[in-house]
């Protein structure tokens, strides 16, 4: 075969470098712009919903859409709150009814209901509505700075290692909490309103567990990978939150994963 030989074959082979470091480049910039993403998501929705409740369904599946988007963080919250109304959720945890009531009380308009999403630890909204839910992350963008902290969490090895880098902005009180997280569950409700259907639960959270707390300088905190993975577990959530856990308020940083 005959080489390229002379101007014609230089330029040849210098517009084919251009083409690859241009394709390199963007590449690289599609790279860096997905793990921005990652880092600083655009909301946390935490989504409070019962088995039990009739207009939850349809909530249920809008997380699970949500689910799918890199730049959210969608959680499910079961309450327990409507279980004497004949079927007991078999994810419900009280502390997630508190959750939301302290939610409800930091916010001064004692709205508790289901299904409700509060977006960013600050505003809620009805968790059906997908144009409410938008509107809310809009507004909440506007007139905060929520998720600002580009909180980082991997699993080398048999540790999950969760990342909080300094920052000079943020004054007061805040919490680290990592939430061990199964992806789906179908459940078959038995009784109820909802009696006769399954329904499937997205990003289930199960516990909440308190790495410390975050005053504005650097932490890094190592879990046992065998203290989250248990049962159905093949997912965690790390959220930095201002306030404490009776007074939750505004999200700072966020970060998921999958488990291995």
């Amino acid at each position: 075969m005959q080489g390229l030989a002379g101007p014609q074959g230089a330029r040849e082979v210098a517009m084919g470098c251009r083409r690859i470091a241009s394709t390199l480049a963007l590449t690289c910039f599609v790279v860096l712009v997905y793990q921005s993403a990652q880092a600083e998501p655009r909301a946390v929705i935490e989504l409070f919903t019962s088995q039990g409740c009739s207009s939850c369904p349809a909530a249920d599946k809008l997380m699970a859409e949500y689910a799918q988007d890199p730049s959210v963080i969608a959680l499910s919250l079961a309450v327990d709150y409507w279980d004497y109304l004949g079927w007991k959720d078999t994810l419900a945890l009280s502390g997630h009814s508190n959750r939301q009531r302290a939610y409800a009380k930091v916010r001064g308009d004692r709205q508790v209901y289901t299904p409700q999403v509060v977006i960013d630890g600050a505003v809620h909204a009805l968790g059906s509505d997908k144009a409410a839910i938008e509107r809310a992350i809009l507004q909440i963008r506007e007139q905060s700075s929520p998720l600002s902290l580009p909180v980082k969490i991997e699993q080398v090895g048999d540790k999950l290692t969760v990342t909080v880098p300094a920052s000079k902005d943020e004054k007061g009180q805040a919490e680290v909490w990592l939430c061990p997280v199964t992806k789906s569950v179908p459940v078959a409700i038995g009784r109820g309103e909802n009696s006769g259907h399954t329904l499937t639960y997205t990003n289930v959270v199960r516990r909440w567990i308190k790495l410390g707390d975050w005053t504005g300088k650097a932490e890094t905190f190592d879990v046992p990978v065998k203290t989250i993975k248990t049962g159905d577990i093949d997912a965690a959530a790390v959220m930095v939150q201002s306030g404490v856990n009776s007074a939750p308020k505004l999200m700072l940083g966020a970060a998921q994963m999958g488990l291995r």
